[in-house]
Parts: structure tokens; sequence; C-alpha cells
């Protein structure tokens, strides 16, 4: 029933395994995180450490954020919604009373935000021990950041990207550091055309999210070349299928069949936030990873 109101839509054969694959392995991901609950077993803490997380606001973000501020550490939440930002901290401290832990605006469609975002933390914090690039959006209609660059890859690698790159001499002198890039499986069916980086000539929602996702895993791998010998390293991942708000625009974006099954799935086979969020704190303080870098993990595993 699912594959033949999939097949109906009007998005495409590319789409239709897209979505195929994604639900299928989210279905597998959940019986395995159901029967076995893996979840990051590391108990270190995180006195005296400083965690910035992009997107800590909401869904697995949040959940971060949380259990790093358990283990003790200064967490920083950039997020673009500075209400929702404070209404997560207000959360967090209610369960973790003692939590260091503040709100700043970032906006990842802006070079701008970025830099201003960027120059306060080089300005207020003289050390960043972990850096989460957590934020992201996905299957969006097509659209452009500030700067003028399609919105997904935008935000989700170029955002990133150029947060990272003016922070890093910051995070090389607290190291050691890391940096952990969230990435997606959807990296599987990501290409990147660099003759059309703007898809210009063709756009599908999930495909310039897949790119997007792809393009993180090359930011990790090649950043972990350029800073070998640093005492920082770089870590990707894929949480899990996760219900989150990730997917509010496909209903949008793609149409409304795929919006309400995308919907119904989640809700009933996918992994909760806080099952989500579980490799990114793994990659985040797992111990034995201290030597190891520009990997990609899944459920608490290098793949």
């Amino acid at each position: 029933m699912l594959w033949q109101l999939l097949s109906s839509a009007v998005v495409g054969p590319v789409i239709v395994l897209f979505i195929w694959k994604i639900y299928s392995s989210g279905f597998l991901i959940y019986l395995r995180g159901f029967v076995f609950s893996r979840k990051c077993r590391s108990t270190a803490l995180l006195h005296g450490k400083t965690v910035l997380i992009t997107g800590g606001n909401t869904g697995i973000g949040k959940e971060t954020a949380l259990e790093l501020a358990r283990r003790g550490a200064k967490v920083i939440i950039a997020c673009r919604d500075v209400k929702k930002g404070n209404d997560a901290v207000e959360d967090i401290q209610q369960k973790v009373p003692d939590a260091s832990i503040i709100v700043k605006h970032l906006d990842l469609a802006s070079f701008k935000s970025i830099r201003k975002f960027a120059e306060d933390i080089l300005h207020s914090e003289p050390f960043i021990h972990i850096l989460i690039n957590n934020a992201g959006i996905a299957g969006c209609p097509k659209s452009k950041t500030e700067d003028g660059f399609e919105m997904q890859f935008g935000v989700n690698h170029l955002g990133h990207f150029l947060l990272t790159n003016l922070l890093l001499e910051r995070i090389k002198v607290s190291s050691p550091a890391r940096i952990v890039n969230v990435s997606s499986l959807a990296h599987m069916v990501g290409k990147i055309n660099f003759n059309d980086i703007n898809l210009d000539n063709r756009y599908h929602p999930l495909l310039a999210y897949a790119r997007s996702k792809l393009a993180n895993i090359l930011f990790t791998r090649e950043l972990a070349k350029r800073l070998k010998g640093t005492g920082v390293s770089t870590y990707c991942l894929h949480p899990g299928a996760v219900h989150t708000g990730l997917g509010r625009h496909l209903g949008h974006s793609i149409g409304r069949i795929i919006g309400i099954i995308y919907q119904g799935c989640s809700r009933i086979f996918f992994l909760s936030p806080y099952k989500g969020a579980q490799t990114t704190i793994y990659c985040a303080v797992e111990e034995s990873l201290a030597n190891d870098s520009g990997y990609y993990y899944s459920d608490c595993t290098k793949v």
C-alpha cells in the first residue's frame, strides 16, 4: 500500500526510491533500537568543558544539550528562534537545576549572522571543547539563503562550514577537542554537481537534502586530514530515523500525500529524539574515540 501511494505521487522514480530507502531503513533502525536499546554507555563527565551546539532548542539537539549539561558541561545553544531556545533552557534547567546553559542567536542562512555570532563567541569564550553542528532543514520548497545559495545546502553545509572555520583556531587551543557533524543516511543518494551548485536546472527537495548530508560527510573527512596532529578530532553520524520536526516541509514541497505518509510513519516507526541523540552524544564523549577522526557513525557504532 505504501509503495503504491508513493508511486502514484508526482515525484519521479528517483524520489520514490529515496523515500522507500529512508522509510525501510527507518523501520529497521526502529526495531533495532527498540529491541537492543543501544545508547551511549560512556559515563564521561564534562566539568570545565564548553560545548556549542547548533539547533539545540528542539529535537535531538535539545536532548543532546540536556545530556551534556547533565554531565557538567557549559552548553551554548545556537539557534535562530531565541524564544524557543529560552524555552528549551528553562525545560533543561528544570531537569538539571545546576545546568550551565545559555542561548545565542544564530541564523545559518545568513553569513552575516554567522560571522556576528562567531565574533561574539570568540570574545566571550576562551575555550570551545566540543562543537556540534546539529541544526538542519529538510525537504523544503526551493529557496535561497541571504547570500544566494540553495537553502538546504546553505544551511546544512555551508553555514556550518563557515561557522566551524571561524571558530577553528579557538577549538585548536582547546584541544583535546571534537567537532561533530550530524549527517544522515540520506547521503547514500546524494550527488554534488559543482556545475549547478544551486540546483537551478533541476531541484528535488529530498535530493537537495541528500547532497547537503553528503557534503557534511566529505567535510568531516577532509577536516580530519587537515587537523591531524592538532588534538582536534572530527566525527559525522546518522542519528537514526527520528521523529522530529525536520520533515515538516515535505507536505508543501512534494505533496500532501507524502506529508501525510511521512508524519504517519515517523510517529509509528521512527525513534524518539532521546534515542536519536545517542549517537551524537557518543561521538561527543566516548573516550575510546579520542584517537579516531573523520569516521562515520550510526547507532553508536563506526560504520
